[in-house]
């Protein structure tokens, strides 16, 4: 009888790790948030002022993307390698600033292992998407 448990208890413990396993799996990579704090009309004719907060967990990757926009950013948190459009592969850790030019192809990726935050703020041209992805 108790090796009949055993074999139960092994089974139920593999059929959990399994699940587990597939749940993670079907989850993908981590998600970047980015949540838009201010959003308001500047004295720049058809331009508008936009701050974000983006956290990037560890693993998380932006994907490569330009903004209608001039970016200004300071790091809150964490670290991260910038990947910016005609300058070398940054690392770039909390209290750092970068800089990101109208239509440059960039992208923040985490390799570290907490949350990086930032907090970007973009001088856009107004009525036209904020980021678009580069294939």
């Amino acid at each position: 009888m108790s090796d009949t448990r055993s074999r139960i208890g092994i089974i139920a413990v593999a059929v959990a790790v399994g699940i587990a396993g597939g749940l993670a799996l079907a989850q993908g990579p981590p998600q970047v948030k980015r949540n838009i704090m201010l959003k308001q009309d500047m004295s720049i004719p058809g331009h508008e002022g936009v701050m974000a907060l983006v956290e990037l967990p560890p693993g998380a990757a932006e994907g490569r993307h330009t903004h209608n926009a001039e970016v200004f950013a300071y790091v809150l948190e964490g670290t991260i390698s910038l990947e910016n459009e005609g300058f070398p592969t940054a690392t770039l850790k909390a209290g750092d600033v970068f800089y990101v030019g109208f239509g440059k192809i960039h992208q923040a990726i985490n390799n570290g292992s907490v949350t990086a935050k930032l907090v970007a703020v973009f001088v856009a041209e107004k009525g036209k998407p904020l980021t678009t992805p580069v294939k």
